[in-house]
């Protein structure tokens, strides 16, 4: 079977996927904005394409997002067109149509089938909308219209469509029920092999040593430090928690830039607005216990998730990240925001502790009563590891799913 893959950032979510089909002998070709020259990885053909010269002309602001989206949909019809006359006849595409990448190719390919890698629906309404009264819009009807907007690609994409694939069902639920019931709820999957428990880890920080499971480690990740991963509640726990916490050791993970929701004033950075506000309440000597470690290699990652003590985890409703299932998976001691997607995995009092979003006074009892309770943090670690391997695990799990869901799409 000819397989053809559509994503900005290839292989993305594609990862395990692609390689996967490809060793099972499928000619699988991706094209993709991430590279600039034609290479083969893992027995994919990876094809760049690039986006055309545009003339200026005035755009309304509330397509912007749309005419963006269009011009690489329009990119990637070039490049298309340009395969098939190579005579590239793909059975099946796959693409993630969060950029608006794969709008044509069934103009280009009308016989093929599609399946699409259902993200996100973006809704305005709460919880989706309006869920943190601090950064909500100033015109909420006019920021409703935008919203709207932004989903003019997904509508183009639903179409032509013939399936997707979403990994929870809070993402999948997102999506309008003409086509939520052409959705599959399957996750990436998550590598439990490589993200396991390890009782003799250690971590080597510059000016701090080596750090194991010795030590009392509370860790935040997100990939970048932001509002909609819940930084300004865990910021604002901080000064609190170091004072009740004299032995603990911070380690924050993220970087500077912003992935979603709306950007800081200008020059500013999210990370250091919410270090500006707090810092003055913590003393010098407890400032030199928190750790901002920028983002860092996974194998990094890995050994911070293995020796931490608890897990922070916080998000408005949106997409789950994969940071808080290697952290399950590596048998972390999590507590974690009461919202949808992350009750699909953390169950409060069995496979971590859930608190509410905005309580950063109850953030803080709550990692605080589990630093003091070991039996209890290793009984959450080991419910969570369980229910990673039970229904997350890449290899036995969620790739089988998969590559089924592939030959029911190609079936139709």
């Amino acid at each position: 079977m000819k397989i053809l893959f559509i994503h900005q950032n290839f292989p993305g979510q594609y990862k395990h996927l692609a390689q996967s089909l490809a060793a099972a002998g499928h000619d699988c070709v991706a094209l993709t904005l991430r590279v600039k020259e034609a290479k083969i990885w893992n027995g994919v053909q990876i094809i760049p394409y690039h986006l055309m010269q545009r003339s200026d002309q005035s755009t309304h602001p509330w397509v912007l997002d749309f005419d963006t989206k269009v011009t690489r949909a329009h990119a990637c019809f070039a490049a298309a067109r340009k395969l098939k006359e190579r005579g590239f006849e793909p059975d099946l595409i796959l693409a993630h149509p969060g950029w608006g990448e794969a709008m044509f190719l069934k103009d280009v390919w009308p016989d093929a089938r599609m399946g699409l890698y259902c993200e996100l629906y973006h809704l305005s309404g709460r919880p989706h909308g309006g869920f943190d009264p601090e950064f909500e819009a100033a015109d909420t009807l006019e920021a409703a219209l935008r919203i709207r907007m932004k989903n003019l690609h997904n509508h183009l994409h639903f179409e032509v469509a013939d399936a997707g694939i979403s990994p929870t069902a809070f993402q999948a639920d997102t999506f309008p029920s003409s086509f939520r019931n052409k959705i599959t709820v399957c996750h990436d999957g998550i590598d439990t092999e490589t993200s396991r428990p390890d009782p003799e880890v250690t971590l080597n920080l510059q000016k701090r040593g080596a750090l194991s499971r010795n030590d009392e480690i509370i860790t935040f990740v997100n990939r970048n430090l932001e509002p909609y991963r819940g930084y300004h509640i865990f910021m604002r726990a901080l000064p609190r928690l170091l004072r009740e916490r004299p032995n603990a050791t911070v380690l924050v993970v993220g970087g500077n830039d912003v992935s979603y929701g709306g950007r800081p004033p200008e020059g500013q950075t999210w990370k250091q607005i919410f270090i500006d506000e707090v810092r003055q309440e913590i003393s010098d000597s407890d400032w030199e216990r928190v750790r901002f470690l920028d983002r860092i290699p996974h194998a990094q990652f890995t050994k911070l998730l293995q020796i931490s003590t608890v897990h922070i985890y916080l998000t408005y409703p949106f997409v789950l990240s994969w940071s808080l299932l290697e952290a399950m998976s590596c048998g972390a001691a999590i507590v974690a925001s009461a919202t949808a997607p992350v009750q699909e995995v953390i169950r409060d009092g069995e496979t971590g502790q859930l608190v509410d979003f905005f309580d950063v006074d109850g953030l803080v009892e709550k990692v605080s009563a589990l630093l003091d309770d070991p039996d209890r943090r290793l009984a959450f670690g080991e419910a969570a590891r369980a229910e990673m391997i039970a229904n997350y695990d890449l290899k036995s799990i969620c790739l089988p799913r998969q590559i089924a869901w592939v030959e029911d799409v190609m079936q139709g």
